[in-house]
């Protein structure tokens, strides 16, 4: 391997380190919503709207930051990314108010996409294929353990804290990260000049954030009104016409410098892994944050103790994934990725089945120890199959689009399970009113029912009250553990689709293998380019 490439594995520490704070970021926050209001003195839509502002941002962006590496140089953006992250993680634990975080919030979602799909396209450019499953392995690692470790970290510095720790912790690391990208990371370019699909760039960040907002906020407005003749069909309307139009953009632009190269799209792998992707981030997200709720409101554990509760699954991840990686390099990564997402899907069936209102922590160790191989056998095979066979000349486009299907499915995952949590909260509490509340006078019965319906409505607001009677806690957890197992079940069975999926995955050739390993030779440095 050149010396120009510098040592490829320093550079996937740094990569992977600057991935990690922003896979955190979109977990970490869930855990200090209480304290949130709390300190802020700030409305449940503000909080919630400190989580969404980020990942609407890191949504629509994704794309545009991927094509950006191509053209400024992957090192380039990924240290912009970095810099700018780390600074609207000051600003945000420093915000006097909700207001200000939540557009400090806005701003860490841009340095998170600039950042994003720069980690996979250096590494696409660093690692010849044959090596590529290993740090994947340790990329995919750090995509597990960072989604599963945002609550445990952020309990631990909430209540050893308050709220305002879960992004002042971003500022060493981010430190640590730009001077380590400045001496370790090279600056590798394809020697080939690209444009900038302009046209492509607005139709696309217009087309996600139409979608992505309506799919945020839809809950919000009862899948309604807005505000006049605004509403969420209008928006998701505008959103998949003005998608449409980016495809027909993009279709009469695929002889030039498109923003979306089809010829991506050829290689059958990648197409698939990119469905593939948008169902694990569904799953994750739907299994997670209605288990977080059920870990605090229904068991009263504190922040720190629902997050440790959770963490057997991201440590054993942590360790399963490099070997999934080297294994991948080895033998493949179809089987590995379909027995990885059977695990997920089966551990976490076994944690939906065994929640109850008087479950113990320990009773969730073995259904998430088993999870936590799954996950750990998903993320690095998911990413050498879809890459595999990419160009280094479109890394930047693939890592793009990728990240972007990803986070995608991210919302699609919040916003499913925010709707359907709600609408089974409101089936299970009416179930348990009429089961426990069956001896009251109607109008006691209809005052309580309104009470709880309210409750509901207003999202995923937590527990009952601490004034709250016995029989409204028994509603309530009772309820809640009923809705829950619905609730968590629909985004599993997505798990289960993405595992059939992978039957379709196309084996790479010997020779395919040694095509890319001698195109993987093409990048220069951008000093000898010069």
């Amino acid at each position: 391997m050149s010396a120009r490439r510098g040592n490829p594995w320093a550079v996937l520490i740094v990569v992977s380190l600057g991935f990690f704070m922003t896979l955190l970021d979109l977990t970490i926050v869930n855990v200090a919503i209480p304290n949130m209001i709390d300190r802020l003195h700030a409305s449940l839509d503000d909080v919630l709207w400190v989580i969404n502002a980020y990942a609407l941002v890191l949504a629509v962006l994704l794309i545009t930051a991927g094509r950006l590496g191509d053209l400024l140089g992957q090192r380039t953006v990924f240290f912009a990314g970095i810099a700018l992250f780390t600074v609207a993680s000051a600003a945000c634990g420093f915000a006097p108010s909700a207001g200000w975080l939540i557009g400090f919030r806005a701003v860490q979602g841009v340095g998170a996409a600039l950042l994003m799909p720069q980690t996979l396209a250096i590494l696409t450019m660093v690692f010849p294929p044959e090596r590529r499953g290993a740090a994947f392995g340790i990329w995919g690692a750090v995509a597990g353990v960072a989604t599963v470790a945002g609550p445990t970290l952020g309990g631990l510095l909430v209540t050893a804290f308050d709220w305002r720790y879960i992004f002042f912790i971003n500022l060493p690391v981010g430190l640590v990260v730009l001077i380590l990208t400045f001496l370790l990371i090279p600056d590798l370019r394809t020697g080939r000049r690209h444009s900038f699909d302009i046209a492509g760039v607005l139709l696309a960040s217009a087309a996600l954030l139409a979608i992505c907002y309506a799919l945020v906020e839809g809950q919000n407005y009862d899948w309604g009104t807005i505000k006049s003749f605004i509403s969420i069909p209008l928006l998701l309307g505008v959103g998949l016409v003005l998608l449409g139009t980016f495809i027909y953009v993009q279709a009469r632009r695929q002889g030039g410098e498109p923003l979306v190269p089809f010829a991506l799209f050829k290689d059958r792998n990648y197409a698939l892994m990119n469905l593939v992707a948008a169902f694990i981030a569904i799953g994750m997200l739907g299994i997670f944050l209605p288990f977080t709720i059920y870990l605090q409101d229904v068991l009263g554990f504190s922040p720190l103790k629902a997050g440790l509760t959770m963490a057997p699954a991201s440590l054993v991840a942590m360790f399963v994934a490099p070997v999934a990686g080297r294994m991948t390099d080895k033998i493949g990564g179809k089987y590995i990725l379909m027995t990885g997402l059977l695990l997920f899907a089966c551990g976490m069936t076994g944690v939906v089945l065994i929640a109850k209102t008087s479950s113990a922590w320990y009773d969730f160790l073995a259904p998430q120890a088993v999870a936590g191989i799954g996950i750990g056998c998903t993320f690095a095979p998911l990413t050498t199959v879809a890459l595999r066979n990419i160009s280094p000349m479109m890394a930047g486009a693939a890592s793009g689009v990728f990240n972007t299907t990803r986070q995608v499915g991210t919302v699609i995952g919040t916003a499913g399970v925010g709707a359907l949590l709600q609408n089974r909260m409101i089936a299970g509490f009416t179930s348990q009113i009429q089961q426990r509340a069956s001896h009251l006078p109607p109008a006691t019965q209809h005052a309580i029912s309104a009470s709880f319906q309210a409750a509901a409505k207003n999202g995923l607001a937590g527990g009952p009250a601490q004034h709250a009677t016995g029989l409204e806690t028994a509603i309530f957890t009772n309820g809640f553990v009923q809705a829950m197992r619905p609730t968590m079940l629909t985004p599993i069975l997505f798990l289960f689709a993405g595992a059939v999926s992978c039957l379709f995955i196309k084996r790479a050739s010997r020779g395919t293998q040694s095509e890319m390993a001698t195109a993987v030779s093409e990048p220069t440095s951008a000093t000898a380019a010069g």
